[in-house]
């Protein structure tokens, strides 16, 4: 079997299998020889800044010299990106060698009448037989969406739960309260596993804690006063914490956005759980360490720049493009920036335009449509625009062409890119061709 021979079957199962239980996927990892129990896992949910902190956490493990695995979706331009070690993507000749694996397993499971597991769930599969080859000696795995029915959440007694910031999206799964989709999230956290999670919104970190209680888990929560910024500097920013760290409170995160001091201070304080929880297993993460490993962390769309004064951002929910609005102001100052945006069909976009259009940030907007089958056709998202009061906008389909012709308005000021993933990773793509 080729690579593209399996990437091509992997985007098959979708058409032909349902989401499955957690005891399902737990009967498939059992036909698989259980590889999630080779290694230690850190398991992770939330709405938004789950990858942020995935890469922040996986990245200060790498610099203490432990082997580790790491487990994200969706991919931007590559499946492979999906699972890693030591940062370095699974390789098409593994990817094909663990795809026969797993396939084998799902096989035998077919012919006990057990249903074929679904695409992220045969994902996660994989990633754990390639998990368990490499001999990793940690793990950190991003939920797909949600956390209590989630694949992910087969795993048994991860070392620590984290659960990122709460807000709306993917409601027609997850429900259409904040406390709905923070019980959800909460979900992935099991009996006696400690759990470290973010509390700026009230009421989802009182959902949080209750489940914490009920299942006798050792809790800690993210408070909006527990960090401050105090400095922005080109690519960075300073800021403390209320709790000290191995004896510091002083960190330097490496992004312009302002969101990530949330995300940054959240990974520390579960690098921080874990030192307290596991006395002597932890202790060589000091602070020095976590310190060099936050300055070290690149996570692309992320307001991430890829060119002088264009940045790109993954936004694709109301929170997000609410932080993504802030980072922004931030860095354009008032000064000229046009933006780029697309968005896909299930999501809420009529907040999203909302937001934007009312922000005054943007000279001119350039809407555009990403490839695929939850494509949102622009002149839609046009309409919505000028209802919202943004007269500057212009239609271009193509997302190579909208960049391009970004890049031509940009002139001395910036360039700012969002809405989707999707749009993400078809223009990481472009720049990288």
């Amino acid at each position: 079997m080729t690579y593209q021979e399996a990437c091509e079957a992997i985007e098959k199962i979708g058409r032909f299998s349902v989401k499955n239980s957690n005891e399902h996927t737990r009967r498939a990892l059992s036909y698989l020889g259980r590889p999630d129990k080779k290694f230690p896992s850190i398991h992770i949910a939330g709405t938004n800044g789950k990858g942020s902190v995935c890469s922040y956490l996986s990245m200060c493990m790498r610099k203490s010299g432990r082997r580790t695995a790491l487990f994200i979706s969706p991919h931007l331009v590559r499946i492979n990106e999906r699972m890693s070690v030591d940062g370095e993507n699974i390789s098409d000749e593994e990817f094909v060698s663990v795809y026969e694996e797993t396939e084998s397993a799902c096989r035998r499971m077919e012919e006990e009448n057990l249903p074929h597991p679904s695409y992220f769930e045969f994902l996660f599969l994989m990633a754990m037989v390639f998990f368990a080859r490499k001999q990793v000696d940690i793990a950190v795995i991003e939920t797909g969406l949600g956390g209590r029915l989630d694949a992910t959440n087969a795993l048994e007694s991860p070392v620590l739960a984290v659960i990122t910031s709460i807000s709306f999206d993917h409601m027609q799964y997850l429900g259409n309260t904040i406390s709905a989709i923070a019980g959800e999230k909460a979900g992935i956290i099991g009996e006696g596993v400690p759990c470290v999670y973010d509390a700026a919104d009230a009421e989802a970190a009182r959902v949080i804690s209750e489940r914490a209680r009920e299942m006798k888990s050792p809790a800690r929560a993210l408070r909006p006063d527990d960090y401050r910024t105090f400095a922005y500097r080109p690519g960075s920013i300073d800021f403390c914490t209320s709790f000290r760290y191995d004896g510091a409170d002083h960190f330097t995160v490496r992004s312009e956005a302002p969101y990530q001091v949330q995300n940054a201070a959240l990974s520390v304080l579960a690098l921080k759980a874990l030192r307290d929880l596991y006395p002597g297993r932890y202790d060589d993460l000091t602070a020095d360490l976590v310190g060099d490993a936050l300055l070290e962390t690149y996570w692309p769309a992320r307001m991430e720049q890829i060119r002088p004064k264009v940045y790109l951002d993954g936004a694709h929910n109301e929170d997000g493009i609410a932080r993504f609005l802030e980072a922004a102001g931030h860095i354009s100052a008032g000064r000229p920036a046009v933006l780029v945006f697309a968005v896909v069909s299930d999501k809420d976009y009529g907040d999203m335009i909302g937001e934007i259009a009312r922000s005054g940030i943007f000279s001119h907007i350039i809407i555009t449509r990403i490839n695929g089958s939850r494509q949102t056709d622009p002149d839609t998202l046009a309409s919505l625009f000028s209802e919202d009061g943004a007269s500057d906008m212009e239609v271009v389909p193509d997302v190579g062409r909208a960049y391009r012709r970004g890049r031509n308005l940009q002139g001395s000021g910036y360039l700012f890119i969002c809405g989707s993933l999707y749009l993400a990773g078809e223009i990481e793509e472009i720049i990288h061709d």
